[in-house]
């Protein structure tokens, strides 16, 4: 392999995980906000839920046509334009004053996300060969989840120091001007670097691109199931630690620690699926999860906080294991529209989760609702089970799903 060519992997890989670290801060900022919204507005948590569920709604109504559209009109622009729109519509959070205006921009902050996660895991898919694919989508988490804990752990602090209008703005303005800087470089990269190292299929290919229909179907099932779950635990567990006594600072230095144990868990469980399988991976990752959800429910603050790396680890282990997989079910040429769907398929849960999560903590209880989350957990269990053939057996001659 060329000098010059892992330069450019490598410089699309830097450019890519900008992105996700902080398009991820944008999505995981509004759990530390979310509990002082509910209070300056006095919302219920079914409200909560649909703040939240705005922005899951927006990725999961555009990232496949995201996906889709770049296979007409290339990755670059939509990228950094997504990013320069989701950061304006964070800083303009800023002139809120009610819950109608919040909802509106939190839901224009995810139409500009929402390019983000197919975009750049076809960006990384089409220049590192299927060898390296995994551990490069793997590095890509990792930074995601980097930007999660950085992103939480300043806007806790941020919202004390400053206050959250001012944070919302500074923030805004930094993911606006890492949108700038992504076109910017990768238009030079473009430029100087083959776009894809693998051949194309014919033009007149059509379809999915599905090389196993099954496998996938199962696969985005296990990620329907997981979005939900963390989607949902993550957004009323500031409210389970609130009753615990936590202050704000702590919400998002917990938070924090749940995102640190995520980053490990997608690197370390990345490899471990490739040593151990995805059978073993997924199995061991949701009940640990469902276990550690249980835990921090029963436990007094103290030890909740020491849980809380943990449940990071099992909460967010399944989900490289699931994005490096979905490459081997789909054709090379129709990785953006597959990749566009699989995300989409976990935003829906994540649209959906909060709000049903949310009617459950009103009717009983925020830790009720969170034990829901953890019997949720569990389900992936027989999924993973039909999974592993799929995973393991080799490859069919591919069809056009």
């Amino acid at each position: 392999m060329a000098a010059g060519g892992i330069s450019a992997e490598r410089r699309t890989l830097a450019t890519t995980c900008a992105a996700h670290f902080v398009h991820d801060g944008i999505a995981d900022a509004y759990y530390v906000l979310l509990p002082i919204w509910a209070q300056a507005f006095g919302l219920s948590y079914v409200q909560v839920g649909t703040l939240r569920m705005a922005y899951s709604t927006a990725m999961a109504c555009l990232q496949l046509p995201a996906g889709m559209l770049a296979e007409r009109v290339g990755e670059r622009t939509l990228l950094a334009a997504g990013s320069v729109l989701a950061g304006a519509a964070f800083a303009l959070l800023a002139t809120s004053h009610s819950y109608l205006m919040l909802g509106g921009l939190i839901l224009l902050s995810g139409v500009g996300s929402a390019v983000q996660h197919p975009i750049a895991s076809t960006l990384i898919s089409q220049v590192y060969a299927p060898a390296s694919r995994r551990a490069a989508l793997g590095v890509y988490n990792f930074v995601g989840d980097v930007g999660k804990m950085v992103i939480a752990a300043a806007m806790g602090v941020g919202v004390l120091a400053i206050g959250w209008r001012s944070s919302v703005v500074l923030y805004g303005l930094i993911v606006a001007a890492v949108g700038v800087l992504t076109l910017l470089a990768l238009a030079r990269l473009a430029a100087t670097a083959p776009r894809s190292r693998t051949v194309p299929a014919a033009p007149r290919a059509a379809g999915w691109g599905f090389t196993d229909p099954t496998g996938f179907a199962l696969l985005g099932a296990i990620q329907l199931i997981d979005s939900a779950c963390r989607t949902g635990l993550l957004t009323y567990l500031p409210f389970l630690l609130i009753a615990k006594g936590a202050s704000v600072a702590s919400i998002g230095f917990g938070l924090a620690l749940v995102f640190i144990g995520g980053a490990a868990g997608k690197l370390v469980c990345g490899l471990a699926a490739e040593r151990v399988g995805i059978l073993r991976t997924v199995i061991l990752t949701e009940l640990a999860t469902a276990a550690l959800i249980a835990a921090v429910v029963a436990a007094p603050l103290a030890l909740a906080m020491v849980l809380l790396m943990p449940l990071g680890v099992a909460l967010n282990g399944t989900s490289s294991v699931l994005y490096g997989t979905v490459a081997e079910f789909v054709r090379d040429d129709r990785q953006s529209r597959s990749y566009g769907l699989f995300y989409t398929l976990g935003s829906a849960a994540g649209a959906t989760a909060p709000l049903l999560f949310g009617a459950l903590s009103d009717a009983a209880s925020v830790p009720l609702a969170l034990l829901a989350v953890a019997a949720l957990a569990i389900a992936t269990v027989p999924l993973a089970l039909l999974l592993d053939p799929h995973v393991a057996k080799p490859r069919a001659e591919p069809t056009r799903g």
